[in-house]
Protein backbone atom coordinates (compact mmCIF):
# COMPACT_ATOMS: atom_id res chain seq x y z
CA UNK A 1 0.00 0.00 0.00
CA UNK A 2 1.29 3.30 -0.46
CA UNK A 3 1.70 5.82 2.15
CA UNK A 4 -1.36 8.13 2.43
CA UNK A 5 -1.08 8.64 6.12
CA UNK A 6 0.01 12.62 4.79
CA UNK A 7 -2.30 15.71 5.42
CA UNK A 8 -4.69 15.54 2.23
CA UNK A 9 -7.29 18.32 1.22
CA UNK A 10 -9.77 17.40 -1.45
CA UNK A 11 -10.87 20.19 -3.97
CA UNK A 12 -13.77 20.45 -5.33
CA UNK A 13 -14.18 24.12 -7.06
CA UNK A 14 -10.91 26.25 -8.12
CA UNK A 15 -8.56 24.00 -6.08
CA UNK A 16 -9.01 21.55 -8.83
CA UNK A 17 -7.74 23.67 -11.72
CA UNK A 18 -5.77 25.91 -9.78
CA UNK A 19 -4.38 24.88 -6.19
CA UNK A 20 -1.93 27.86 -5.58
CA UNK A 21 0.15 26.08 -3.13
CA UNK A 22 3.41 23.24 -3.41
CA UNK A 23 1.45 19.81 -2.88
CA UNK A 24 3.61 16.28 -2.96
CA UNK A 25 1.08 14.76 -4.78
CA UNK A 26 -2.77 14.78 -6.26
CA UNK A 27 -5.41 12.35 -7.87
CA UNK A 28 -8.80 12.48 -8.55
CA UNK A 29 -11.90 11.10 -7.02
CA UNK A 30 -14.95 12.13 -4.87
CA UNK A 31 -16.56 12.35 -1.24
CA UNK A 32 -19.76 10.91 -0.44
CA UNK A 33 -22.70 12.87 1.31
CA UNK A 34 -22.41 16.22 -0.30
CA UNK A 35 -23.82 17.71 -3.33
CA UNK A 36 -21.98 20.85 -4.89
CA UNK A 37 -23.61 24.26 -5.05
CA UNK A 38 -23.37 27.94 -6.60
CA UNK A 39 -24.40 29.12 -3.19
CA UNK A 40 -21.69 31.04 -1.92
CA UNK A 41 -21.02 34.56 -2.67
CA UNK A 42 -17.34 35.88 -3.09
CA UNK A 43 -16.22 39.39 -3.22
CA UNK A 44 -12.67 38.99 -2.85
CA UNK A 45 -11.84 36.29 -5.92
CA UNK A 46 -14.96 36.41 -8.70
CA UNK A 47 -16.76 39.21 -7.43
CA UNK A 48 -16.49 42.76 -5.71
CA UNK A 49 -18.94 43.86 -2.86
CA UNK A 50 -21.08 45.94 -5.12
CA UNK A 51 -21.59 42.63 -7.46
CA UNK A 52 -20.62 39.64 -5.66
CA UNK A 53 -19.95 36.44 -7.96
CA UNK A 54 -20.83 33.03 -6.98
CA UNK A 55 -18.60 29.96 -6.14
CA UNK A 56 -19.54 26.69 -5.17
CA UNK A 57 -19.68 25.42 -1.77
CA UNK A 58 -21.10 21.36 -0.46
CA UNK A 59 -24.10 20.57 0.76
CA UNK A 60 -25.03 17.63 2.97
CA UNK A 61 -27.33 15.10 1.02
CA UNK A 62 -26.53 11.49 1.96
CA UNK A 63 -27.46 10.47 -1.28
CA UNK A 64 -24.96 12.17 -3.24
CA UNK A 65 -21.55 12.38 -4.27
CA UNK A 66 -19.35 14.86 -5.31
CA UNK A 67 -16.16 14.27 -7.69
CA UNK A 68 -12.86 16.37 -7.25
CA UNK A 69 -9.33 16.37 -6.91
CA UNK A 70 -7.14 15.48 -3.81
CA UNK A 71 -3.89 16.62 -2.52
CA UNK A 72 -1.34 16.06 -0.56
CA UNK A 73 -0.05 19.05 1.06
CA UNK A 74 3.93 19.78 0.47
CA UNK A 75 5.44 22.24 3.37
CA UNK A 76 4.48 24.54 6.13
CA UNK A 77 3.01 27.13 3.79
CA UNK A 78 -0.28 25.39 2.52
CA UNK A 79 -1.99 25.22 5.51
CA UNK A 80 -2.18 29.15 6.21
CA UNK A 81 -2.43 29.98 2.56
CA UNK A 82 -5.63 27.91 2.45
CA UNK A 83 -6.66 29.47 6.04
CA UNK A 84 -6.60 32.39 3.96
CA UNK A 85 -7.98 32.04 1.11
CA UNK A 86 -10.62 29.50 2.06
CA UNK A 87 -11.45 30.68 5.66
CA UNK A 88 -10.77 34.47 6.09
CA UNK A 89 -11.60 35.47 2.43
CA UNK A 90 -14.03 33.04 1.15
CA UNK A 91 -15.93 32.32 4.35
CA UNK A 92 -15.37 28.34 4.17
CA UNK A 93 -14.86 25.80 7.68
CA UNK A 94 -13.11 22.74 7.35
CA UNK A 95 -14.37 19.61 8.15
CA UNK A 96 -13.20 15.61 7.44
CA UNK A 97 -14.79 13.03 5.36
CA UNK A 98 -13.10 10.17 3.25
CA UNK A 99 -11.91 10.24 0.24
CA UNK A 100 -12.53 7.44 -2.41
CA UNK A 101 -9.81 7.10 -5.56
CA UNK A 102 -11.46 7.22 -8.92
CA UNK A 103 -10.77 3.45 -9.32
CA UNK A 104 -12.29 2.50 -6.11
CA UNK A 105 -8.70 1.21 -4.76
CA UNK A 106 -7.75 3.83 -2.04
CA UNK A 107 -10.18 5.47 0.86
CA UNK A 108 -8.63 7.61 2.86
CA UNK A 109 -9.21 11.05 4.90
CA UNK A 110 -9.20 14.39 3.81
CA UNK A 111 -9.85 17.47 5.14
CA UNK A 112 -12.39 19.84 3.31
CA UNK A 113 -13.42 23.98 3.49
CA UNK A 114 -17.19 23.91 3.03
CA UNK A 115 -19.23 27.68 3.40
CA UNK A 116 -22.23 26.90 5.46
CA UNK A 117 -25.86 29.17 5.20
CA UNK A 118 -24.48 31.40 8.61
CA UNK A 119 -21.61 32.94 6.80
CA UNK A 120 -21.45 36.30 5.62
CA UNK A 121 -21.11 35.78 1.98
CA UNK A 122 -23.59 33.28 2.07
CA UNK A 123 -26.21 33.58 -1.35
CA UNK A 124 -28.08 30.38 -0.91
CA UNK A 125 -30.36 29.00 -3.64
CA UNK A 126 -31.66 30.67 -6.56
CA UNK A 127 -33.30 29.92 -9.81
CA UNK A 128 -30.38 28.16 -12.40
CA UNK A 129 -31.49 31.03 -15.09
CA UNK A 130 -30.62 33.52 -12.62
CA UNK A 131 -27.51 31.82 -11.00
CA UNK A 132 -26.02 31.95 -14.55
CA UNK A 133 -26.80 35.45 -15.29
CA UNK A 134 -24.98 36.82 -11.89
CA UNK A 135 -21.93 34.66 -13.17
CA UNK A 136 -21.95 36.19 -16.52
CA UNK A 137 -22.15 39.77 -14.53
CA UNK A 138 -19.71 39.09 -11.99
CA UNK A 139 -15.34 39.76 -12.27
CA UNK A 140 -13.20 40.40 -9.24
CA UNK A 141 -9.38 40.72 -8.77
CA UNK A 142 -8.66 37.06 -9.51
CA UNK A 143 -10.53 36.90 -12.86
CA UNK A 144 -14.26 36.82 -14.26
CA UNK A 145 -16.91 34.58 -12.82
CA UNK A 146 -17.41 32.78 -16.06
CA UNK A 147 -13.80 31.46 -15.61
CA UNK A 148 -14.02 29.86 -12.45
CA UNK A 149 -17.55 28.04 -13.97
CA UNK A 150 -16.11 27.00 -17.16
CA UNK A 151 -12.76 25.68 -15.81
CA UNK A 152 -14.42 23.62 -13.12
CA UNK A 153 -16.79 22.13 -15.71
CA UNK A 154 -14.00 21.70 -18.45
CA UNK A 155 -12.12 19.60 -15.50
CA UNK A 156 -14.44 16.77 -15.03
CA UNK A 157 -15.09 16.90 -18.87
CA UNK A 158 -11.64 16.38 -19.06
CA UNK A 159 -10.43 14.28 -15.89
CA UNK A 160 -13.11 12.23 -14.58
CA UNK A 161 -16.05 12.16 -17.60
CA UNK A 162 -18.19 9.94 -15.83
CA UNK A 163 -18.57 12.61 -13.49
CA UNK A 164 -22.45 13.39 -13.20
CA UNK A 165 -23.31 17.34 -11.82
CA UNK A 166 -26.67 18.51 -13.19
CA UNK A 167 -26.32 21.80 -11.20
CA UNK A 168 -22.59 22.52 -12.28
CA UNK A 169 -23.55 21.37 -16.07
CA UNK A 170 -26.31 23.38 -16.60
CA UNK A 171 -25.02 26.21 -15.28
CA UNK A 172 -22.63 25.67 -18.02
CA UNK A 173 -24.85 25.40 -20.53
CA UNK A 174 -26.62 28.79 -19.81
CA UNK A 175 -23.60 30.57 -19.52
CA UNK A 176 -22.47 29.45 -22.57
CA UNK A 177 -25.16 30.11 -24.63
CA UNK A 178 -25.84 33.50 -22.83
CA UNK A 179 -21.99 33.86 -24.27
CA UNK A 180 -23.12 33.28 -27.96
CA UNK A 181 -26.21 35.06 -27.82
CA UNK A 182 -24.38 38.24 -26.73
CA UNK A 183 -21.51 37.53 -28.66
CA UNK A 184 -19.25 38.06 -26.37
CA UNK A 185 -15.21 37.11 -26.56
CA UNK A 186 -14.69 33.52 -24.50
CA UNK A 187 -10.55 34.11 -24.39
CA UNK A 188 -11.17 37.85 -22.35
CA UNK A 189 -13.68 36.10 -20.04
CA UNK A 190 -11.35 33.34 -19.33
CA UNK A 191 -8.66 35.55 -18.69
CA UNK A 192 -6.27 34.68 -22.01
CA UNK A 193 -4.38 32.10 -19.83
CA UNK A 194 -3.43 28.33 -19.32
CA UNK A 195 -3.49 26.08 -16.48
CA UNK A 196 -1.38 22.54 -16.20
CA UNK A 197 -3.07 20.06 -14.00
CA UNK A 198 -0.67 17.74 -12.73
CA UNK A 199 -2.27 14.28 -11.48
CA UNK A 200 -1.43 10.66 -10.29
CA UNK A 201 -3.65 7.49 -10.81
CA UNK A 202 -4.36 5.62 -7.73
CA UNK A 203 -2.26 3.06 -8.67
CA UNK A 204 0.93 5.24 -8.52
CA UNK A 205 -0.10 5.83 -5.15
CA UNK A 206 -0.13 2.33 -4.72
CA UNK A 207 3.22 1.65 -5.69
CA UNK A 208 4.68 4.67 -4.29
CA UNK A 209 5.30 6.31 -7.75
CA UNK A 210 6.31 9.74 -8.00
CA UNK A 211 5.70 10.76 -12.06
CA UNK A 212 2.55 12.37 -12.51
CA UNK A 213 0.45 12.91 -16.49
CA UNK A 214 0.85 16.21 -17.19
CA UNK A 215 -2.44 18.38 -19.16
CA UNK A 216 -2.96 21.28 -19.96
CA UNK A 217 -6.40 22.97 -19.51
CA UNK A 218 -8.32 25.97 -20.75
CA UNK A 219 -12.01 26.58 -21.32
CA UNK A 220 -12.72 26.19 -24.49
CA UNK A 221 -13.51 22.93 -24.59
CA UNK A 222 -12.61 3.36 5.35
CA UNK A 223 -9.77 4.71 6.60
CA UNK A 224 -7.42 3.47 9.13
CA UNK A 225 -7.95 5.38 13.04
CA UNK A 226 -4.36 6.59 13.20
CA UNK A 227 -4.50 8.60 9.68
CA UNK A 228 -6.60 11.38 11.86
CA UNK A 229 -3.52 12.53 14.29
CA UNK A 230 -3.02 15.65 11.98
CA UNK A 231 -5.88 17.44 12.15
CA UNK A 232 -4.44 18.92 15.46
CA UNK A 233 -2.63 20.67 12.85
CA UNK A 234 -5.40 22.27 11.01
CA UNK A 235 -4.98 26.29 11.47
CA UNK A 236 -9.25 27.16 12.02
CA UNK A 237 -11.57 27.00 14.92
CA UNK A 238 -14.41 25.45 13.78
CA UNK A 239 -13.68 21.44 13.17
CA UNK A 240 -16.26 19.21 12.60
CA UNK A 241 -16.15 15.54 11.63
CA UNK A 242 -18.44 13.61 9.78
CA UNK A 243 -18.53 9.64 8.79
CA UNK A 244 -18.85 8.73 5.09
Amino acid sequence: MADINGLWIFGYGSLCWNPGFEFNRSTTGHIKGFERKFWQGNATHRGTAEKPGRVVTLVENKEEITYGRAFEVKGSAALPYLNNRECKLGGYLTTITTFYSRDKKLCFPVVVYIATHDNEHWLGDAPLKDIAEQILNSKGPNGHNVEYLLRLANFMHRFIPEAFDDHLFTLETIVRAKIKKQKLCLNTLMGNREFTVELETAADLEIGQSNSDDEDINGNNEPPAHSFEYTSRIPVKTLRCLKP
